[in-house]
């Protein structure tokens, strides 16, 4: 009989917001595979005996890095130890939690879903700005401004989300934000669209930059933000004036 993996979702960053489910399964693992985003803080409730394996994919990595991990994943479970797949965020928003799903289950080995708040939440939390608002949104799509290079096309349209939702959280689009600010104003949106960008959110080094669609790619090189930092575009920006908390 093969262990069983758990795909552990370890929150947006501060260790306060892991979930009761992980912190039991991150204490009694044998193995524990992390990711880059996850935090020293929830690092360090992992029992010293435990081994513990990085397994961050840098920008560029791809299917090379992803293989090897699903490789280890069987690996461990085959050699009867229970492993503890600690992602950033939640397993199943960006967090290629589906396709290790699929993986698992084609070699038949046992696994559970552990959720977590993702990042696109938890940022806009620490920074006051609801994602949705009776007076200002009743619509939220999140999209990722790093799709996989293997496709031919990308099947986000910026133009048609313009005008087909109220809120757009982007993750890993910091790169990609001059040439998506301008899809959207040519779909319709306004130039003066507020923007919110969150460096490291809910981290204690979180930054909050505000723009809108017209100035929001100089002002992240004026400021120098880097990855990892989540975009939120639309009306509720504006809310972070006056419900901000931190």
């Amino acid at each position: 009989m093969s262990g069983t993996v758990y795909l552990v979702g370890a929150g947006p960053g501060d260790h306060k917001l892991l979930t009761i489910r992980a912190l039991e399964l991150l204490q009694s693992a044998d193995v524990v595979l992390y990711d880059r985003l996850v935090s020293k803080k929830i690092i360090e409730l992992i029992p010293k005996k435990t081994t513990k394996l990085y397994v961050g994919r840098e920008v560029g990595d791809d299917y090379k890095h992803q293989d090897d991990t699903n490789l280890q994943m069987v690996k461990f479970a085959k050699s009867k130890k229970n492993v503890v797949r600690l992602k950033g965020g939640d397993p199943f928003i960006f967090g290629r939690g589906g396709e290790e799903a699929e993986y698992l289950k084609k070699y038949k080995i046992k696994y559970q879903i552990i959720p977590g708040i993702t990042s696109g939440i938890g940022s806009a939390v620490y920074s006051g700005i609801p994602l949705t608002h009776r007076k200002y949104s009743s619509s939220v799509v999140f999209v990722t401004g790093h799709e996989d290079p293997g496709k031919i096309k990308s099947p986000v349209n910026w133009k048609k989300l313009a005008k087909s939702v109220e809120t757009i959280v982007i993750m890993m689009g910091l790169s990609r934000i001059g040439n998506i600010s301008k899809q959207l104003i040519e779909g319709g949106l306004s130039k003066k669209t507020p923007v919110a960008v969150i460096y490291k959110g809910t981290n204690e080094d979180q930054k909050l930059l505000i723009g809108n669609l017209s100035n929001i790619e100089f002002k992240i090189k004026q400021n120098k933000f880097t990855p990892p930092s989540v975009i939120i575009i639309g009306n509720v920006v504006k809310l972070h004036k006056t419900i901000g908390w931190k």
